[in-house]
């Protein structure tokens, strides 16, 4: 299903081995949550997703624990930005921006990006299914500007 979505929006876009239940699982216990449901199907059909030019358009779950891990956690961060605990990122636009779920209140499907250069987080798409759509069809930032 989402091989086929992003196919369809990029035909030239690349994918990983699926992870398994079980790494999944882990990857959840590591981040203190569960990730978003369309999320953790999409992971374990294929672990990330590539569109043109090698953009990680989903970053592979081990990607996801470890920047969500340091962005939560980085005193440096933490001095520089709003706080970054309500969000999930788990993809980017190669130059800084990034794609993310927000966690509080939980089971909101919708996507925001965070613009590094201002700190800015702003709706983007209504879901991972119309983020993948728009972000794969794209030739750069435009889709979400």
């Amino acid at each position: 299903m989402w091989k086929g979505a992003a196919q369809q929006a990029c035909p030239e876009a690349e994918f990983d081995v699926p992870v398994d239940a079980p790494t999944l699982r882990a990857a959840e216990l590591q981040l203190g949550r569960r990730l978003p449901a369309a999320l953790a199907d999409l992971l374990q059909e294929t672990n990330g997703i590539r569109g043109s030019y090698g953009l990680d358009t989903v970053w592979t779950l081990e990607r996801i624990v470890a920047d969500n891990l340091r962005f939560w956690s980085d005193p440096m961060f933490a001095d520089l930005y709003m706080p970054f605990e309500p969000l999930l990122f788990f993809g980017d636009n190669g130059g800084g921006d990034q794609f993310a779920f927000v966690r509080v209140p939980d089971g909101r499907p919708d996507v925001f990006v965070w613009e590094h250069e201002d700190d800015s987080r702003r709706w983007v798409a209504r879901d991972l299914r119309d983020y993948l759509d728009r972000s794969l069809r794209s030739e750069g930032d435009d889709w979400y500007q």
